[in-house]
């Protein structure tokens, strides 16, 4: 303990190397204050925050070395330079360290940042920058606000308020969606805890609940349709309303709503291991992290089950849990890199992950080659059919969505025996006058999941030779799949779960290699299920079924 100490003053001399307080506002000025410090309630990261008190920022899969830092270098265009930036990794300190501990390391960090980017509007003030910078700034005010030099307070104070100057007059130039809630909500956290901010509160909480009507459907869910920024945005919410009880201020009646839902949409797409379901090119997420969140944002909802606009269908029984993207791409305006991935489904037994999308490294830091990233965007990367090797949306050469899935038709009906959908998209019918409709029936006991894939004829396109597809089951890491003797079925074996058995219907069964982007963002091996046919003309009819042994 002792020696982390040592090393944890050290590199607080050198990062604090040139009295950076004194070359800042000094006493020249009286310094602001806050009436109100939130408390935030989500647990950060303990090994995160002991990597910190080395020097060292982890973030995904990489680590940024902070013992010479410089601001200017690091820039803003990577997202472990972003999270940098946007201060969050206070919470990871606050994890690890007393006030006392982490307070000299957090003001150094905090000093270097004003002399680089205190003075001047640069790319650090990019509005979702600072939205995310006011939230962890009030927050862990003690962590940064300890110094007993009142230059350095006052600096990073009045810096505080031109911040949220700063973004009153540029929030909705942020890009609709997560990016700029998080702009409105930082101006509305500061509203509340900055001294005789209270008046401005109205403007900021307009502006918020705009920017929240502009990135989530009805539902809750983001327009992005990416899990992992949802996690984001109940994290961001849940800061918010730990300024109003800080203030003691009432919560708006819309914004609860608001809050609540998006809750809810990150439960419909949290798998029964406690992590997410890989879409958008997003992966798992570290459990621990997850739960933290959830836990700690203050709020509570049921997981969202029939979403329309979200377009995540959740289908649940006795512990297995289904999850099928029921929706269009979402629309390049709200995300960069959205997926084919239509008609595509997850699936887990208990804390056991059976069918897996392959997911990609998200908003996160990523070690893969790029050439990968873009490929894990196909639909063959998904667990769902594939027409002819092509995408149900394709996917253009400079990244953005091109043609494809427009509209898709769902029915869905509870009984006493199944939750049952029907869902169809038109993602094939105008290069192939071809609908894929894709049935799915879960047993109310958890023990079964019928399936079935059809190609119907649609329109006055019509195919000249019969066309190849494949139906696509991607396996978790660890499942091992023994095809039957008849090419018909492959029974699934894992530690975490009783065997699974897999059987199909109107085509041939084979195995192949396949990966899974992990928690940390890293591809491991795995297999897939690969059931392979041709459609005709006249359209296609394949069954299947995967049932528990016990």
């Amino acid at each position: 303990m002792d020696e982390q100490g040592a090393e944890a003053r050290a590199i607080v001399g050198r990062l604090a190397k040139g009295g950076i307080a004194r070359r800042l506002l000094g006493g020249r000025r009286a310094p602001l204050r806050l009436a109100a410090v939130p408390r935030d309630h989500v647990e950060g990261n303990r090994r995160r925050g002991e990597a910190l008190q080395r020097g060292i920022l982890v973030h995904g899969g990489t680590q940024l070395d902070l013992g010479d830092l410089d601001w200017h270098a690091i820039g803003t265009d990577t997202p472990p330079a972003r999270h940098l930036q946007g201060f969050a990794w206070l919470r990871d300190l606050g994890a690890a360290a007393s006030r006392e501990q982490g307070a000299p390391l957090a003001e150094a960090i905090a000093g270097r940042w004003l002399v680089a980017h205190g003075t001047k509007a640069d790319a650090a003030w990019d509005p979702p920058l600072w939205g995310e910078r006011l939230l962890f700034w009030t927050a862990y005010a003690p962590y940064i606000l300890s110094s007993r030099d009142s230059g350095y307070r006052s600096a990073l104070l009045n810096t505080l308020a031109r911040g949220a100057r700063h973004l009153d007059a540029n929030a909705d130039r942020a890009r609709p969606g997560l990016d700029r809630v998080t702009a409105w909500a930082g101006l509305t956290v500061a509203a509340l805890t900055m001294e005789g901010g209270v008046p401005r509160v109205a403007r900021a909480e307009s502006g918020l609940m705009r920017a929240l009507a502009q990135a989530q459907f009805d539902d809750g869910g983001l327009m992005s349709r990416s899990p992992a920024e949802q996690l984001l945005l109940v994290d961001r919410l849940g800061l918010v309303r730990a300024a109003y009880f800080a203030a003691k201020q009432t919560i708006p009646d819309s914004f609860d709503s608001a809050a609540a839902a998006a809750l809810a949409a990150l439960h419909g797409v949290t798998m029964g291991d406690g992590r997410l379901a890989s879409w958008q090119g997003g992966h798992p997420g570290n459990v621990a992290d997850i739960a933290s969140i959830v836990e700690g944002c203050g709020m509570r909802a049921r997981p969202l089950r029939q979403a329309r606009g979200w377009g995540y269908q959740r289908l649940s029984a006795l512990g297995t849990v289904v999850s099928l993207d029921a929706a269009p791409p979402p629309l390049a305006a709200m995300a960069d890199h959205g997926c084919a991935s239509t008609l595509a489904f997850e699936m887990s037994d208990g804390e056991q992950r059976l069918i897996v999308n392959c997911g990609g490294p998200g908003p996160f830091a990523s070690r893969l080659p790029e050439e990968l990233v873009a490929a894990l965007r196909s639909t063959a990367a998904h667990s769902t059919l594939v027409l002819d090797d092509h995408n149900s949306t394709a996917i253009m050469p400079d990244g953005k969505l091109g043609r494809g899935v427009t509209d898709v038709a769902i029915d869905r009906i509870e009984d006493n025996d199944a939750s049952r959908i029907e869902a169809t998209h038109d993602g094939y019918q105008k290069r192939y006058g071809m609908l894929h409709t894709r049935r799915l029936s879960l047993g109310n006991d958890g023990k079964e999941l019928r399936g079935e894939d059809r190609m119907v004829p649609k329109g006055r396109r019509k195919i000249k030779d019969d066309l190849p597809f494949a139906i696509r089951f991607h396996l978790a890491p660890g499942i091992e799949a023994t095809p039957t003797a008849d090419g018909m079925g492959a029974i699934l074996r894992s530690e975490g779960a009783p065997p699974w058995n897999f059987r199909c219907r109107g085509a041939m069964l084979t195995l192949e290699e396949s990966l899974h982007v992990d928690g940390r963002g890293d591809a491991r091996a795995s297999q897939q299920l690969v059931v392979v046919g041709e459609v005709s003309r006249h359209g296609s009819d394949i069954a299947w079924q995967f049932r528990r042994s016990s």
